[in-house]
């Protein structure tokens, strides 16, 4: 699948819309947000709001279809959204990362693969920027996944 940047953010928008719309947050694109780490203005590409919770969360969204040039950016565009003074990650996907900045984006905990399916549903494929999502608003059973809590049946008896 080749992706403009432009379109890529789209989908991004589409993906979080359709699956957490209904709790309560409101998707707002390309909203500019104080000073980058150089100076310039800032310009996020996907700002989630949940008024009733106060929270915020920013998602910068990142396609590399071929290599090239994109991948120069990425200890930037990380440090950048480290510094913003409100939650937030990198969404990444596409064939044209190499390999060290892949294992950069992969070992950060402000950078999430993401790439939705057609049917714009949660799966393996957007399960780390659902997981991000989760953690900064506090959305458990999207972690737990419809486990039910431990029940120590023994409380008495230990294991060995």
């Amino acid at each position: 699948m080749t992706l403009t940047s432009i379109a890529y953010a789209t989908l991004i928008a589409r993906y979080i819309n359709q699956t957490y719309q209904s709790r309560g947050i409101s998707i707002y694109r390309e909203v500019f947000a104080g000073k980058s780490i150089i100076g310039k203005n800032r310009r996020i590409d996907i700002l989630l709001v949940c008024e009733e919770a106060k929270q915020a969360y920013a998602v910068e969204c990142k396609f590399q279809a071929t290599h090239g040039t994109a991948d120069e950016k990425i200890p930037y565009a990380l440090d950048d959204i480290q510094a913003m003074r409100m939650p937030g990650c990198i969404v990444y996907a596409g064939e044209g990362w190499s390999e060290g900045v892949l294992h950069m984006l992969r070992a950060s905990a402000f950078a999430a693969f993401c790439l939705p399916n057609d049917s714009l549903r949660s799966s393996e494929t957007t399960r780390e920027l659902d997981h991000l999502l989760a953690m900064n608003f506090g959305w458990w059973d999207i972690l737990t996944g419809g486990k039910q809590p431990f029940v120590d049946a023994t409380p008495n008896k230990l294991p060995w």
